[in-house]
């Protein structure tokens, strides 16, 4: 009987991309496949049949032989897709790894090989919040990490009184991974037996079960460096979690997160603190002490008509610079309050201000200058 064009088999047109022939095997695959047709004939062969079209049209090469010289590209030992595992005499189990490896990827690395796991204990990851004075000065931290630590009782063997004797995992049979098949999906795990090792301990330790570690809490520290920036990630070597059976350990990454502060805000190497003045205190001029990261404290000079908004810069008064001596600048960025709930005196002395400051005309330049800017405008308009 002769056998259908692929293209037909798979249900779409020649010039299908890549994606289009993906989708159309996924869904006759599922509609086909023998675990959903138990003792269906008709539904088998067109299974196999299905996986013979797609073996040739998903490869590049396979697909413009196909193109130009159709089936006749595979017969008589010419590579088709008996020769390459997965044609119509395959077995139902290659036809399902088949969909599987199209979903979800293929298992392990080098062409199907299953990469054996060393046992390495998994890296653990934690976080620390500090305040921005700690993160100026550097500090050691302390902290309780939930891990698996080596077992006491077999000394991390894993076999009862210390003397491990290994022997090839019975369950997975030295792979590492063992599977099982749910519906019609075949699911490969790590082994639960060996965790993944491939070998077993004839005589497992009671305390761990064999896996040469327990569950406990630790408690840790960290030294954070003077300089450190939030979101810095500070990596503790082999204080991770445990590896299984003598295995090493992984490594625990700390996270540091640091505080907002209530008069500081910080830009890399350089502080910045607002300082509210009085408005006599702008208008006259003076000086104000204000703090700085280090606990000292520092004197600026505020000249007589500073306006909000003006900056006064003291240099190598900001923060640490990480792995250095050097220091950053701190920036003191003044804003001008204007006075509120004002006695009747007060108001009667800032009436006459304002009655005298607009006869001079000269003591407020920039609302000056703006409101001629007004007029001006206004007159262009006729107005």
């Amino acid at each position: 009987m002769a056998k259908r064009d692929y293209y037909e088999v798979l249900g779409v047109a020649r010039d299908a991309s890549e994606d289009d022939l993906k989708k159309s095997y996924r869904k006759l695959a599922m509609q086909y496949h023998p675990d959903r047709n138990q003792g269906d004939q008709a539904a088998e062969g067109k299974f196999k049949e299905l996986n013979e079209a797609y073996d040739v049209l998903k490869d590049a090469e396979k697909r413009a032989a196909y193109d130009r010289f159709g089936h006749a590209a595979f017969e008589q030992g010419g590579g088709g897709p008996g020769g390459f595992g997965g044609g119509a005499g395959a077995p139902f189990g290659a036809g399902f790894e088949d969909i599987f490896e199209e979903m979800f990827g293929r298992f392990g690395a080098g062409g199907g090989q299953r990469r054996q796991a060393s046992g390495r204990g998994a890296d653990l990851r934690t976080a620390v919040e500090i305040g921005l004075e700690e993160a100026f000065t550097g500090v050691k931290k302390t902290m309780r990490v939930p891990t698996a630590v080596q077992c006491e009782a077999c000394t991390g063997s894993g076999a009862e009184g210390g003397n491990a004797s290994v022997q090839t995992c019975t369950t997975c049979q030295g792979s590492g991974k063992v599977r099982a098949q749910q519906g019609f999906f075949l699911i490969e795990r790590t082994c639960p037996t060996c965790g993944g090792q491939g070998r077993s301990v004839k005589n497992p330790c009671k305390v761990c079960q064999g896996a040469g570690r327990v569950q406990r809490d630790r408690t840790l520290s960290v030294s954070i460096p003077a300089g450190v920036e939030e979101g810095t990630r500070i990596r503790l070597s082999g204080e991770g979690e445990a590896g299984l059976r003598g295995a090493p350990a992984g490594d625990l990454y700390v996270d540091i997160g640091i505080r907002p502060h209530a008069i500081f805000q910080r830009d890399g190497a350089n502080i910045f603190i607002r300082v509210p003045l009085r408005m006599t205190q702008a208008a006259l001029g003076g000086h104000v002490e204000v703090p700085s990261i280090d606990g000292g404290r520092s004197r600026v000079s505020i000249p007589a008509g500073t306006q909000a908004g003006n900056q006064f810069r003291l240099r190598g008064k900001g923060f640490s610079v990480l792995r250095s001596a050097a220091r950053g600048d701190m920036f003191v960025e003044v804003t001008v309050e204007t006075p509120q709930n004002l006695s009747a005196k007060q108001r009667e002395l800032l009436e006459q201000f304002e009655a005298e400051a607009g006869k001079a005309g000269k003591s407020s330049p920039e609302a000056e200058g703006f409101f001629a800017k007004v007029a001006q405008f206004w007159d262009g308009l006729g107005r």
